[in-house]
């Protein structure tokens, strides 16, 4: 990462999200499990899970990267995953409580960006000095 207050702020990013994604995994489980079908909990189950894979993912990397090993590129890539988590999982959590079935041709742009994350830190781990 480029400095310390952007570690710190994708830590603290990571640590509400993965917060978040238990939050939304406890409701899935208790509050909408008598409320919605088996599909629908699907969806949600499916958006807390890839949200905490990724919250974890980006509390790893922004705390891996406080020894300097990332720069700019690892920068990107934790704000790929924020805007992957959002779209995603947004859109799964939308999805699961509504019959918004359209939102589904928006999903995949949140695949997208959460790959992106991982090609970029990909780069930034490979990179020199972590600057890119």
């Amino acid at each position: 990462m480029s400095n310390a207050a952007d570690r710190t702020r994708y830590l603290r990013i990571a640590c509400a999200l993965g917060g978040l994604a238990v939050v939304a995994g406890a409701f899935g489980a208790h509050g909408l499990k008598s409320r919605i079908d088996a599909v629908h909990l699907g969806y949600w189950h499916t958006a807390a899970q890839y949200q905490m894979y990724h919250a974890l993912a980006m509390l790893a990397f922004a705390a891996g990267a406080m020894s300097g090993a990332a720069g700019r590129a690892g920068v990107w890539a934790c704000r790929a995953w924020i805007a992957g988590v959002a779209i995603f999982s947004g859109t799964l959590y939308v999805m699961a409580v509504t019959d918004l079935r359209w939102l589904g041709a928006i999903t995949p742009i949140g695949g997208v960006a959460l790959i992106a994350g991982w090609g970029l830190a990909a780069i930034s781990v490979g990179s020199r000095g972590g600057e890119r």
